[in-house]
């Protein structure tokens, strides 16, 4: 990974970005679920748009912006940017799986929606959309404050 070295920033950089389209699209899909199971009745126009909507940020922002998050993320470990030695490392990449977990548990959440067989309530969304907000506290303060 050395050669990589000199475009370490330009990774980073990226991987930030990444990361907050990631986030953009995980504080907001289950709050586009929220209104889709309490407004929307299957098969109206207002379900079809809310599935269309679902579909595009999921496939056109959040899976690119994760996997690229990924990619940067593997490589800045590659290179050193992550301390497994210190607790605040393990914290962080514990938080980016639960992350993923909540990401792939959105997306069959979506298929359910666009299957018109979604069973869960605007609560269960509502409460699906504070995970990724506890999940990046997580992993911002245990990379930048580092308390343990």
């Amino acid at each position: 990974m050395n050669w990589l070295l000199p475009y370490y920033d330009w990774i980073k950089a990226l991987h930030i970005m990444a990361v907050i389209a990631w986030m953009a699209g995980l504080f907001y899909l289950p709050r586009l679920f929220v209104y889709h199971a309490e407004r929307a009745t299957v098969g109206s126009e207002l379900d079809q748009t809310f599935k269309v909507m679902e579909e595009k940020l999921l496939r056109v922002i959040m899976n690119p912006a994760m996997i690229t998050a990924w990619i940067c993320g593997i490589l800045l470990i590659g290179m050193g940017g992550l301390d497994f030695g210190a607790v605040w490392g393990w914290a962080k990449l514990l938080a980016v799986i639960a992350m993923t977990v909540a990401h792939m548990w959105m997306a069959a959440r979506r298929k359910e929606f666009a299957a018109g067989t979604n069973t869960r309530s605007g609560k269960t969304y509502r409460i699906a959309n504070e995970a990724p907000t506890i999940l990046m506290i997580v992993a911002v303060v245990a990379v930048i404050v580092r308390p343990f």
